[in-house]
């Protein structure tokens, strides 16, 4: 066996995504400085969860992580296909930094369908929700196997807006703070256009995580099937890693002001234009990318720092280059590129 050529890399910064990028494209790297001056170096616990996922799903998959934490060797495997990916996670369903499971399951999972992943057997079940800093959430999610690939897409018409969606959620406090959140979404939304509707989810008992919190999640769908999305959530600060510090005695911001915010918040990502909302660029940069070796075409709004950080990590490892070209009638952003022909090796043999 031949010596492995490893791609040297450095911090903390993008760790998942470096991850999966290794992953798709056969690609060992190692990344030396994981927080080297943090209190707690090396990778946090959700990072050392997903190498775990990436071990179970994976076939001859090696990591290595030397005694201080700051030095990863990733040497990824050949994912195991055959049938549909369900996998049970556990932790935190909503916060305010990440996208929420709802998000996901409103936005993110038409997104894929438009390239291809079979719309049979792709859902996501909310079990349990969790917020910090001690989560509990449960989530079941399932993924059907693409057979072959993916497929390219020429998607640049936004579309106008037609309807509101939305879901709100309370954990361990009252359900009268959803109300009050709703109350205050409506109250500027319908002045926009009729079409609103927003769910309530108050979870209580063991559905209800280990902490209390609550949040929204409102998402636009246009009329060229495209969905925006915007959310946020409410809860006590996790506080530091090694114990919780003053701000676990906050009081949580008022729900009317929460309804309020993430109102305005989806309004500017629709301002801005393109056909998903800045927080999904990320994604469907990586997804025409992973393409066959054909063109796909977009439009986003404003490019975003993850957006870019993104662009240049698929330029490193799949050695896909997008053309950009800004459009200024619309103030948004058409990217191009030609896939780097991504097929599924691992798919059963019928």
């Amino acid at each position: 066996m031949g010596k492995i050529s490893y791609m040297r890399l450095k911090g903390s910064q993008n760790l998942r995504l470096r991850l999966l990028l290794s992953t798709l494209s056969s690609t060992p790297i190692l990344i030396e400085d994981i927080r080297v001056d943090a209190t707690w170096p090396g990778p946090l616990s959700h990072e050392v969860s997903l190498l775990r996922l990436l071990e179970k799903v994976s076939d001859d998959c090696h990591v290595e992580i030397n005694e201080t934490g700051t030095k990863l060797k990733y040497k990824p495997g050949i994912v195991m296909g055959g049938k549909p990916l369900t996998i049970r996670l556990n932790g935190i369903t909503n916060d305010s930094k990440d996208p929420s499971v709802d998000t996901f399951k409103s936005a993110t999972l038409p997104m894929l369908k438009r390239f291809g992943v079979p719309p049979e057997g792709l859902e996501l079940k909310i079990e349990s929700r969790g917020v910090p800093p001690h989560g509990g959430g449960e989530i079941i999610l399932s993924i059907p196997i693409v057979q072959d690939s993916l497929k390219a897409i020429s998607w640049i018409d936004e579309g106008m807006v037609k309807r509101i969606r939305g879901i709100s959620f309370s954990t361990r406090v009252s359900v009268q703070f959803e109300n009050t959140m709703i109350h205050a979404a409506r109250g500027i939304l319908n002045h926009l256009l009729p079409d609103v509707y927003i769910f309530t989810d108050h979870k209580a008992g063991p559905q209800a995580g280990k902490s209390p919190g609550y949040g929204i999640t409102l998402v636009a769908e246009t009329t060229s099937g495209c969905f925006i999305s915007a959310d946020t959530a409410v809860s006590y600060a996790s506080g530091k890693e090694d114990g919780m510090d003053d701000e676990e005695n906050k009081e949580l911001s008022p729900p009317e002001d929460v309804g309020e915010q993430i109102t305005s918040m989806l309004l500017g990502e629709i301002e801005q234009g393109g056909v998903v909302d800045s927080t999904h660029q990320g994604l469907l940069f990586l997804l025409c990318a992973l393409c066959p070796q054909d063109v796909s075409k977009v439009r986003v709004g404003q490019l975003v720092p993850h957006g870019i950080e993104v662009l240049r990590h698929i330029r490193d490892f799949l050695g896909v280059k997008f053309v950009i070209k800004p459009d200024p009638s619309t103030m948004t952003v058409i990217l191009k590129c030609v896939g780097c022909g991504l097929k599924n090796l691992s798919r059963k043999i019928s």
